[in-house]
């Protein structure tokens, strides 16, 4: 054990060289704190001498910059001054010659004794009389080339236009064909005692023809049925499934998509001739075109011939395109227009304000065929590209248009009376099948029905080519279905 004093001195020597250790620590601390704090003063003294530099750069250039614009202001007053000093000097010598000339033509009138103006009227007065004959001649020469190059130009223009109006569209034939797999078909297509061929037949409204080996015919004067048809017959073929239910489910069907293929093609003729976004009741209307015959010509080939030849001469003559463009498609629109009285133009002009076309627009359609005056010349470019259009050798056929109207005539006498539900024609018009509705006509009502249509039609038929059998359809049917 160590004296207690010895453990103090030790003690204190101890601490001593830690208090020592820890002085020398405090002044290295000390001593790099300088250094640092002698760098960063050093670089802030050059960050701050570049920047004064720089400074004084930028208030050089400034200052050079303002002594040139100084110089350039100067110089363009100098000039601004130059330029007014010239404008005082034109004034005054302008001024001058004013003086000058009134005083020249003041001592000419005192001279001759006229005025100005009486002096100017005299002398085109003689030469009037000089040159009368020759002014005669000129105009007669310049009407007379005018009148001829004007003919030759409107040759020209009419010309050119027909070139823009050619199509390649085929107009449908009245007859559609279908090829079959073997014979054995026909036998189902025509059912039990005809059943099958009766229900086709009343379903779309044609005539079916199986004389033929091989084939089926399929004729109606309306396109539209015909087309019904023969794809329903197609898809009942490739079914199998054929029997009057099955027939009236696929008629129904493809009738919907006959309804979306017209859209279709109203949409591709608007397409085709620049229009878009028109209104989808025009769309649908126009689609009928396809189907639609006007004296034998298709009128999807007549619209689309007459629109190219419209906007042709609208472009030469520097009318309103899109008017005469909208002039020419809808013309005929009233065609199409089946559930009101009344010619195709009244009709069509009643349907464009409803739908609140353009004013020039409908005056085109309502003059097209001279009921009315041309009131623009949009109006006359589409009569005269209508009248192209039909009247070109081989594009209307007469016979064909009377022979529809006199079919349209046979149903209609039909389909006016109480309790029809259908009527078609068939065999050229030779037979009209009636279907009635049965909770509207009973047995005997249908015999007396068929005896009002067959004096009706001897009324408005004084002369027709054989006779017209009808036949009246009553057929009832009861129908239910279970829960499940």
């Amino acid at each position: 054990m160590l004296p207690t004093f010895i453990k103090k001195l030790l003690f204190g020597q101890k601490e001593a060289e830690e208090k020592a250790k820890l002085e020398q620590q405090k002044k290295e601390i000390l001593f790099k704190a300088n250094e640092e704090a002698l760098k960063i003063k050093q670089e802030a003294e050059q960050d701050a001498r570049k920047t004064i530099n720089e400074s004084m750069e930028i208030e050089k250039r400034l200052a050079r910059k303002e002594q040139q614009l100084e110089n350039q202001t100067a110089q363009i007053l100098q000039e601004k001054k130059l330029i007014e000093q010239e404008r005082l000097q034109i004034q005054t010598v302008k001024g001058d010659y004013e003086e000058k000339r009134e005083a020249i033509l003041v001592k000419l009138e005192k001279v001759a004794q006229l005025t100005k103006d009486q002096a100017r009227n005299l002398l085109l007065q003689g030469w009037e009389e000089k040159l009368k004959a020759d002014i005669a001649k000129k105009i007669k020469e310049a009407e007379e080339e005018t009148k001829r190059k004007s003919e030759d130009k409107a040759k020209a223009i009419l010309v050119d236009a027909m070139r823009y109006g050619a199509t390649d569209y085929v107009a449908e034939y009245t007859l559609s064909v279908i090829h079959l797999p073997n014979e054995e078909y026909k036998g189902r297509i025509i059912g039990k005692d005809g059943r099958n061929v009766r229900a086709f037949e009343l379903a779309t409204g044609v005539d079916v023809d199986l004389e033929e080996e091989g084939i089926i015919r399929l004729s109606s004067f309306d396109a539209v049925r015909r087309e019904i048809a023969r794809i329903s017959l197609e898809r009942l073929i490739k079914d199998g499934r054929i029997q009057p239910q099955r027939i009236e489910e696929i008629v129904s069907k493809v009738k919907e998509e006959i309804n979306q293929m017209i859209y279709r093609a109203g949409e591709d003729l608007t397409h085709r001739v620049g229009l878009f976004n028109l209104p989808t009741q025009i769309t649908q209307m126009l689609g009928r075109f396809k189907y639609r015959y006007s004296y034998g010509q298709n009128m999807i080939l007549h619209t689309l011939e007459e629109t190219r030849i419209g906007v042709a001469l609208a472009h030469e003559l520097k009318a309103d395109v899109n008017t005469v463009k909208l002039g020419c498609l809808l013309h005929d629109i009233g065609k199409v227009v089946t559930d009101k009285e009344g010619s195709h133009v009244e009709l069509g002009v009643e349907l464009l304000q409803k739908l609140r076309f353009p004013q020039k627009v409908v005056d085109c359609v309502a003059s097209h065929h001279e009921d009315v005056p041309f009131p623009s010349i949009e109006a006359v470019i589409v009569y005269i590209a209508d009248a192209v259009s039909g009247g070109r050798p081989g594009a209307r056929h007469e016979d064909l248009q009377e022979y529809i109207k006199r079919i349209k005539t046979i149903e209609d006498a039909a389909k006016l009376k109480k309790g029809v539900k259908e009527a078609y024609a068939l065999q050229a018009g030779r037979e009209l099948r009636v279907a009635v509705i049965p909770s509207e006509i009973s047995d005997d009502e249908a015999v007396i029905l068929a005896e009002k249509i067959k004096k009706e039609l001897e009324t408005k038929f004084e002369v027709f080519p054989g006779q017209i059998k009808i036949t009246i359809i009553r057929e009832f049917r009861a129908e239910t279905s279970t829960k499940i």
